[in-house]
């Protein structure tokens, strides 16, 4: 099927990515750590895709980081390399890891368990090459890794540098919670106890004589709002800057018009005994992330702030007047809204193509890798 050259020709729903605005925020996220001497290291998982890969290493297919082996693959197949596969290393997953440690120049691993570096010393590489480690630190994030103040982070990192044909390449923490956060103020304030705590486990390493090169932060709102410390670190690994999003404005890590991503939706039905309007954007295209937390409701409707998108079944949304008695005539039936996501990672992952738009002509489509 042909792709069609105006915006609102689209078939609906549609994933519609302002191609100005993404250049934009990568640009300032690229010129921002360049300032400051710290290696960027952009994480792919918002938008998964070859295009916005190029856009975010500035062409240069190199230094990402990963969510997923699928993603992996695919930008390694098309000529990626330095890839950081930042998520616990999966048991099952080990043979693959190691396919792709012997195929590219560099590929690495986080590990936050003694049980996962017995699985990398059980597949020692062939061709003469180690396995790139990084240390999975807990900065406060209560995700993943191991608390930065336990004891056992000092002792699996010892571990790992004692391991034949492995080397603590690194340690990784990710400042998630941020994500808590409103304003600069506090994004500031986690972004520094983060940098803290890195630097001061990667002294202790220092002091034990464990030889490790890298150290590496990383979340959209600390990478937006950066404290002066992290100029001490090697690296950054934010992602969702490329596009940014709602939650985003809400912590304050952008402002709306930085915002590089819309769901164009149709409307599809009156029922003036609700007040209320149907439109085609179900949470299959939309994701129900924000769990209906805004004034607005799961989302923003774009230049509409009297309207909210109330709530969403799998392929139907229903929008309502904030207050009062909605003007159907504004909004006939076809008519189009512009619908701006919550979270948008969440919301790329329900679609299989992009359409990239400039001056509200669609000038390219891109295709996402999908699955784990």
């Amino acid at each position: 099927m042909a792709v069609p050259k105006a915006t609102q020709d689209l078939l609906t729903p549609a994933f519609v990515v302002d191609l100005p605005k993404v250049k934009k925020n990568a640009q300032v996220m690229m010129d921002r750590f360049k300032k400051l001497g710290v290696q960027l290291r952009p994480h792919m998982k918002t938008h998964k895709t070859i295009e916005g890969g190029d856009i975010m290493t500035n062409g240069t297919r190199r230094c990402i980081v990963v969510s997923t082996l699928a993603e992996a693959s695919f930008y390694a197949k098309h000529g990626y390399d330095d890839i950081l596969y930042a998520y616990p290393l999966p048991f099952d997953k080990v043979k693959k890891c190691a396919e792709l440690s012997e195929h590219l120049s560099l590929f690495h691993v986080l590990v936050d368990s003694l049980a996962a570096l017995e699985q990398l010393r059980s597949c020692p590489l062939s061709t003469g090459k180690v396995w790139h480690v990084w240390l999975k630190l807990d900065c406060e994030n209560g995700r993943a890794g191991v608390p930065y103040s336990d004891p056992a982070a000092l002792h699996l990192a010892k571990a790992i540098s004692g391991s034949q044909g492995i080397e603590l390449t690194g340690v990784y923490a990710h400042c998630g919670n941020t994500y808590h956060c409103t304003g600069e103020h506090e994004i500031k304030a986690v972004a520094q106890a983060t940098t803290t705590a890195t630097l001061e486990f990667m002294e202790k390493l220092k002091t034990a004589g464990i030889p490790c090169p890298k150290s590496s932060i990383g979340s959209t709102p600390s990478c937006s709002h950066p404290v002066s410390d992290m100029a001490l670190l090697s690296e950054v690994h934010p992602g969702n800057y490329i596009y940014y999003d709602v939650q985003q404005s809400v912590i304050g890590s952008c402002k709306m018009e930085d915002i590089a991503v819309r769901v164009l939706t149709r409307v599809i039905g009156h029922y003036t005994h609700r007040n209320q309007l149907l439109v085609d954007c179900g949470w299959a295209a939309l994701s129900l992330d924000s769990r209906g937390c805004l004034p607005t409701g799961y989302a923003v409707i774009e230049g509409h702030p009297e309207l909210k998108l109330l709530s969403m079944t799998q392929e139907h949304g229903r929008i309502e007047p904030i207050s009062g008695k909605l003007d159907f005539d504004k909004f006939p039936l076809g008519s189009l809204l512009y619908i701006i996501p919550y979270h948008a990672c969440a919301t790329a992952a329900m679609h299989p193509v992009y359409f990239v738009q400039s001056e509200n002509k669609i000038v390219d489509t891109w295709k996402p890798v999908r699955g784990w």
